[in-house]
């Protein structure tokens, strides 16, 4: 019988690597131009700058939260679900970059999103049954996309309705809260 148990230092290897991927693919995704600074805002937004240190710590935390939980994982099973979870975790964070900047549709970001914030509560729970300071790790992302999931629904509020090439034409960068 194999074991999926391995070293520290490969479990990080492969746990970086995994969310340098997502943090790229969202990257890549990301494009703040001339749609995006045309929308109206909440005037509590915070600056753009701001979001590429919030998730390279969220990036950090979850790779340690996975190593973690993967090295005190009491079994194959358990280590496989861990998988599944983070996984699935990975697809839906990249899936909201797309959504919302390359389709240019908020709207059916926000309903994405309410995905991946499941996504992360049941990897939460999965990881903190494992592991307390493995699951507590996983909070700040999902107090983060519990904010970023506000946000969206304000901007969705402040610029409905949304089309795939939406505006055509320029629309007012109001700050309204």
């Amino acid at each position: 019988m194999t074991t999926w148990a391995a070293d520290r230092w490969t479990l990080v290897a492969v746990a970086t690597a995994i969310v340098g991927l997502v943090a790229v693919l969202g990257g890549l995704a990301t494009e703040v131009g001339a749609w995006y600074e045309s929308l109206r805002f909440p005037s509590w937004r915070p600056p753009n700058w701001i979001f590429a240190p919030a998730w390279t710590l969220i990036f950090l935390l979850t790779a340690t939260s996975g190593v973690l939980a993967f090295e005190q994982a009491p079994d194959d099973r358990a280590r496989a679900l861990l998988l599944a979870l983070f996984l699935v975790n990975a697809v839906l964070n990249v899936a909201w970059s797309p959504l919302f900047f390359k389709l240019r549709r908020p709207d059916w970001a926000l309903v994405e999103l309410v995905f991946l914030w499941l996504s992360i509560a049941a990897l939460i729970v999965a990881v903190g049954a494992i592991s307390t300071v493995a699951g507590a790790l996983l909070a700040p992302y999902l107090a983060w996309v519990s904010f970023a999931g506000f946000l969206n629904w304000k901007m969705v509020q402040l610029n409905k309705p949304f089309a795939t090439h939406w505006p055509r034409a320029g629309r007012g960068t109001g700050g309204a809260a």
